[in-house]
């Protein structure tokens, strides 16, 4: 299933939420071309209405974004890092294209992704983003009052692109995989729980890596990979072991150029599907698990 975000939108990635308060899952697409935010609410059987348009007023072309409730108010913020710039903007949203309250982070050179999760234990969540000059991942500890530390640096690969958070060895500990565009390959850096990770141990993917989400796509217990490959319009798919470690990619067709794939239930099966943004294109794919 392919659905349209508007004619020359070149959409960027992907961000999954309940947007609506409805209990069904939506999605949010950034489209670097038309430097604006489209929104495909659920209707909970694997369709979505018909996208609408925000206009962002961003300076420059917006390249990341990410959702989640950084204060506890039961209300979505957004983050979002520009192009060609060096810092992460975050946004307060207390509904669909009502953006307030900005406030800016410096990061390393080209912020490319952002993504959420407590890396410290302390219950409040943090915010950790791809730096792709510096070939480095840059944490911010979250102070719950939706503010954040400076920035705590990591290697990873060349020209990181993308990263996602998850517990990819059972320690109930928060780690990190990361998209790296030039290698072709993911990094996986294990986290401590106390702020700091394990050195990266990396994974071969398709012709440039984009973007990763994560999932259990085989019913295992264990979290897999999903990578979004440019260069092959394709999607990789890795299957963890649960012990931090993963088994070699399978590959399935996509639309050309898939920048962003991202993750969810759309057709209430209990199985996870997979949506990806094809910058080509100028549509969606939709993969039901």
């Amino acid at each position: 299933m392919i659905f349209s975000t508007g004619l020359e939108s070149h959409p960027y990635l992907i961000a999954i939420n309940d947007f609506n308060r409805d209990g069904q899952v939506d999605i949010a697409v950034v489209n670097r071309g038309t430097k604006s935010l489209s929104t495909f609410l659920g209707k909970g059987n694997g369709t979505f209405e018909s996208q609408a348009n925000y206009s962002t007023g961003f300076d420059f072309a917006p390249l990341a974004v990410g959702v989640d409730d950084f204060n506890s108010d039961g209300r979505s913020e957004i983050v979002v890092a520009y192009d060609d710039t060096d810092n992460l903007d975050v946004f307060v949203i207390y509904d669909i294209g009502d953006f307030s309250h900005r406030t800016a982070y410096s990061t390393d050179s080209w912020p490319t992704c952002v993504a959420f999760g407590d890396f410290n234990n302390d219950t409040r969540l943090d915010m950790v983003v791809t730096t792709a000059y510096f070939n480095n991942v840059a944490l911010y500890l979250g102070y719950g009052n939706g503010s954040f530390s400076n920035q705590m640096t990591y290697l990873a690969g060349n020209n990181p692109q993308y990263v996602a958070v998850g517990d990819f060895n059972n320690d109930t500990r928060s780690d990190i995989v990361v998209a790296n565009y030039l290698d072709s390959t993911v990094s996986i850096l294990l986290g401590y729980g106390n702020g700091s990770f394990s050195n990266q141990t990396t994974y071969s993917t398709g012709s440039f890596p984009e973007s990763v989400a994560i999932g259990d796509f085989n019913n295992d217990g264990r979290l897999d990979i999903v990578v979004a490959n440019l260069d092959r319009n394709s999607v990789s798919v890795l299957l963890g072991y649960g012990n931090g470690s993963f088994a070699s990619q399978a590959n399935y067709s996509t639309g050309s150029r898939s920048f962003s794939v991202a993750v969810g239930d759309f057709n209430n099966d209990t199985r996870l599907d997979i949506v990806v943004a094809n910058f080509d294109t100028d549509s969606i794919s939709v993969l039901l698990g």
